[in-house]
């Protein structure tokens, strides 16, 4: 087993489209890379704690590498947007990749150099790389927010979409949810 945190937007999205791939065994909505120690959810989103909204997964590399795992974040956020994803904006919304093993640091940043040299996105990768130093776990009401609301429309207009894109790019990785 394998721990790694990713933020590209709203914890609700990461989570939900994480959530459907096999080799994904459990996963934790909450807050990385700030200074700010037990952060609330309206701490973070005030923008001084330096914190991002990102969730932690435990994966199970014999099922789904982590080379999967970045094309599949890779493929749902824009990684060329400072501090946005959509309607959501604020230094919380920030591209990171929380890596937990040196091979995993090495690991993203090559896969960054490789999108880059390919030219997938029109603007520079702005996805920062960085240790996984502490994670905060979000309030209940953060976890399986997807799940337990799919008729909120934020669910309906932003996550909806994803998942739809998911099943239509990488539907030989889904599990049955």
């Amino acid at each position: 087993m394998q721990r790694v945190a990713f933020a590209g937007g709203c914890f609700w999205c990461v989570e939900a489209v994480f959530k459907r791939l096999r080799g994904v065994v459990s996963l934790t909505s909450g807050y990385a890379g700030g200074r700010t120690e037990n952060p609330t959810y309206y701490d973070v989103v005030d923008g001084n704690t330096g914190h991002v909204e990102a969730v932690e997964l435990i994966f199970d590399s014999q099922i789904v590498s982590f080379d999967i795992l970045l094309s599949v974040f890779f493929a749902f956020h824009d990684p060329t947007t400072l501090d946005r994803q959509g309607n959501d904006v604020g230094a919380q919304y920030r591209s990171m990749i929380f890596y937990t093993t040196e091979g995993q640091k090495v690991e993203a940043e090559n896969f960054i150099k490789k999108l880059e040299k390919e030219r997938v996105f029109v603007n520079k990768i702005l996805t920062e790389v960085k240790a996984l130093d502490k994670f905060f776990k979000a309030e209940e009401y953060h976890q399986n927010y997807y799940e337990t609301n799919p008729n909120q429309p934020y669910c309906q207009l932003t996550i909806d979409p994803k998942i739809a894109k998911l099943r239509a790019k990488f539907s030989h990785l889904l599990k049955d949810v």
